[in-house]
């Protein structure tokens, strides 16, 4: 049979994602356009409620088709019956259960129906993959958190911590070099709280995967304030490593101590600037990425303002926003909304200050010369390459995928640099 299949959402879901086509290649299966598939697999996201929209639309349309459908990913967990609305034929399997897709295959392949949620807990790591990018390798370090966010839907599907060995994850990283991947990615729901279950911690993880022969870079994902400040000192040690890109993803998501409180976050705007100040004092030129829910209950105009001045003062790079949405079976359902319009309000508003901002920084990168590695096709024939500091750069011309290259920064643009090789 031929499948179709597509992703949606974060880098441990295009783990999952890579895992399950090179388990069902494994077993015989082969891959298609959705035109010419028998059989259609979509990996979901319920992070926001526009995403979910997204999803419910998606399932609908991939249901028209009339072909047996899988829907995996993380709405089966907390919106099987939506789903079941949707498509009462199709299978589901959750999101720590990824063992099974070829099993839900073999069923629906028999016009059967097939649904496994229960966590497996087991290791999602050294299995067959099929990459969807051949020069980056997507390695998931864990599962599940140790927060209780008021907001978040992830931690009703993924539960607690579970932490894979660091012996897997460093054999699972030597694999990917080994197979041509020139970056590796380093993901889970939040890395900085990585080991803390089994007696280790992600400086460690760090330094066991830089010490693998080969030149290639480590991109770290998602850290949140709450467990990074614990182990601050140990990560900017880790960072030092060539080999680390100078990338720091921290969602701090608001900047009023008030609003942090109601969303459970369990760390303090101060905690959260200290890093950033920490990170900054060692590493000039790293790129900061971090998070912010606009329009959280309760949010007053001061509240926003402590976030907007914070943001103005420590400038990231990169900032995520997300309008607040009501999220099935969290605390932060309950509490009174703010108006729509508010909310755009202000969101627009962060908007135009952080592209600003973003803009800024890029062009203090004019002029600067370099080694990059290019790890992306873009739009018209066009290449995409990091450098030391996970900066894209934007380029007319390129080689392969994986290859290093020497570039000058010409131009910045809101979301981008462009380079030419030299």
């Amino acid at each position: 049979m031929r499948i179709y299949g597509e992703i949606h959402g974060c880098s441990a879901n295009l783990a999952d994602y890579e895992m399950a086509l090179g388990l069902l290649k494994e077993k015989g299966y082969s891959f298609s356009s959705q035109k010419e598939s028998d059989l259609n697999i979509i990996f979901t996201c319920c992070v926001k409620v526009p995403t979910v929209s997204r999803m419910i639309h998606r399932i609908a349309e991939l249901t028209k088709s009339g072909k047996p459908l899988i829907v995996a990913g993380c709405m089966p967990k907390t919106m099987q019956f939506a789903i079941h609305k949707i498509n009462p034929n199709a299978s589901m399997v959750g999101p720590d259960a990824i063992e099974k897709i070829a099993v839900a295959a073999d069923y629906a392949a028999k016009g059967e129906r097939f649904v496994w949620l229960q966590d497996l807990r087991r290791p999602k790591i050294l299995l067959p993959r099929l990459r969807k990018n051949p020069a980056i390798g997507v390695i998931e370090v864990s599962t599940g958190c140790l927060g209780s966010c008021s907001y978040c839907g992830v931690k009703l599907v993924k539960g607690k911590l579970f932490s894979y060995p660091p012996e897997m994850v460093v054999k699972e990283a030597k694999l990917a070099v080994e197979e041509g991947c020139k970056e590796l990615w380093l993901t889970s729901q939040d890395n900085s709280c990585y080991g803390k279950d089994i007696g280790s911690d992600l400086p460690k993880l760090l330094d066991g995967i830089c010490k693998i022969d080969g030149k290639f870079f480590v991109r770290v994902g998602m850290m949140n304030p709450l467990h990074a400040k614990d182990i601050v000192k140990k990560l900017l040690d880790a960072y030092k490593n060539e080999k680390v890109f100078k990338f720091l993803h921290l969602p701090v998501q608001s900047f009023s101590p008030k609003i942090l409180r109601v969303m459970k976050r369990g760390y303090s705007p101060k905690a959260a600037l200290a890093i950033i100040k920490e990170f900054y004092k060692k590493f000039k030129w790293m790129t900061l990425s971090t998070d912010v829910i606009v329009g959280f209950p309760g949010e007053s105009d001061s509240d926003f303002e402590m976030t907007i001045d914070s943001i103005k003062k420590i400038k990231p790079d990169i900032v995520n926003i997300s309008k607040f949405g009501l999220l099935p079976g969290t605390e932060a359902k309950k509490l009174k909304q703010l108006p729509r319009d508010v909310i755009n309000k202000r969101c627009k508003e962060l908007v135009e200050i952080t592209k600003e901002i973003s803009l800024d920084k890029n062009k203090k990168w004019l002029g600067w010369e370099g080694e990059c590695l290019i790890d992306e096709t873009g739009k018209n024939n066009t290449w995409i390459g990091r450098n030391f500091a996970y900066r894209p750069i934007v380029l007319q011309s390129g080689k392969n995928l994986g290859n290093f290259v020497d570039v000058k920064i010409i131009d910045a643009k809101v979301t981008h640099l462009v380079g030419k090789i030299i």
